[in-house]
């Protein structure tokens, strides 16, 4: 009888706590290339664990890249964060690309220096022009296999896309060469956060079977080029792009799990991308507050989902 009202009690308070946190849970992390935030104690205080750093493919061959990366990397493992490194162009030969045997040379290169990473992106935007990857989804298939075959132990998603016409076309050409299906994939989804559309990432989740992880998504609040992206421009407007991201793309399937936000903080110096959180004296922007509220809604989820399996691991006890 005692078991019997201990199983029915820790089945209710499992019902209530199930309405309040919705299944799966959400990482959110920032990818921003600079180490600054790992001292930012709005960062250590929001529980933000995750980061995401683009590295050259041959930054191995390069002492001064190989000291940026080094205080990257130690700046994290010293704030308890697990990094994610997408590799992208050469950034002394951006036009250069790699057999996959090279790759895989530099990639064990990478490892052998920094043993402790496990999460890694074949190839940053491979769909986009500005990469020599745009036109050979085949060989970035080639990437691919080699890095999952090479570590076993390691996440290594398929290629981060970017939303823009060709993506799905792109994506449907790596696949038929891949062999295998990929179990993650990366997106950088500017264009719906930015316009408020959810197109983009619906086509990508139709094109594909695995995770999506929105590896650069962010608010513009200023581009300084000569091509114009046609809608506002603002930190009022990040603020608003970021809470599209959380309120209507990441709802659209239990599939997206990560949302890394570009970037951290800007600099002082003229830069043609501004989508950062921080401004450039170190003011926090509206954008910070998204992302604080949305990791602190995370952090009560996850505290509801531990009391949950609290509660069936008491009530299997129970019913011994």
């Amino acid at each position: 009888m005692r078991a019997r009202v201990l199983l029915a009690l820790a089945a209710g308070l499992a019902g209530l706590l199930a309405t309040a946190a919705p299944a799966g849970a959400l990482t959110i992390g920032i990818a921003d290339q600079k180490p600054d935030m790992f001292g930012d104690v709005r960062f250590l205080d929001a529980g933000l664990r995750h980061a995401r750093i683009a590295v050259g493919w041959d930054a191995m061959t390069s002492p001064w890249q190989v000291a940026e990366l080094d205080r990257w990397m130690a700046a994290a493992r010293e704030a308890g964060v697990v990094p994610l490194v997408s590799f992208m162009h050469s950034r002394t030969d951006r036009r250069q690309l790699p057999t996959p045997e090279r790759l895989l040379y530099e990639f064990r290169r990478f490892r052998d220096r920094y043993p402790w990473v496990r999460e890694f992106a074949t190839w940053n935007e491979a769909n986009h022009c500005g990469e020599p990857t745009c036109h050979r989804p085949r060989l970035v298939a080639a990437y691919w296999r080699k890095l999952t075959r090479e570590c076993r132990e390691c996440r290594v998603l398929a290629a981060e896309v970017l939303d823009m016409p060709n993506m799905v076309r792109w994506v449907r050409a790596f696949r038929r060469k891949a062999r295998a299906e990929p179990r993650w994939w990366g997106m950088h989804n500017y264009i719906d956060a930015n316009r408020f559309h959810t197109a983009s990432t619906r086509k990508l989740l139709r094109a594909t079977k695995g995770k999506i992880w929105l590896t650069e998504v962010g608010g513009i609040v200023e581009r300084r080029n000569v091509r114009k992206v046609g809608f506002d421009e603002s930190p009022r407007h990040a603020a608003r792009a970021l809470t599209w991201v959380f309120r209507r793309l990441v709802p659209l399937s239990p599939r997206l799990r990560r949302v890394y936000v570009y970037h951290w903080n800007i600099t002082p110096l003229r830069e043609n991308w501004d989508s950062a959180l921080i401004g450039p004296r170190g003011a926090p922007r509206p954008a910070l507050s998204i992302v604080l509220r949305e990791a602190a809604r995370e952090e009560t989820r996850r505290r509801a989902r531990a009391r949950r399996a609290q509660a069936r691991r008491a009530a299997a006890r129970a019913g011994r």
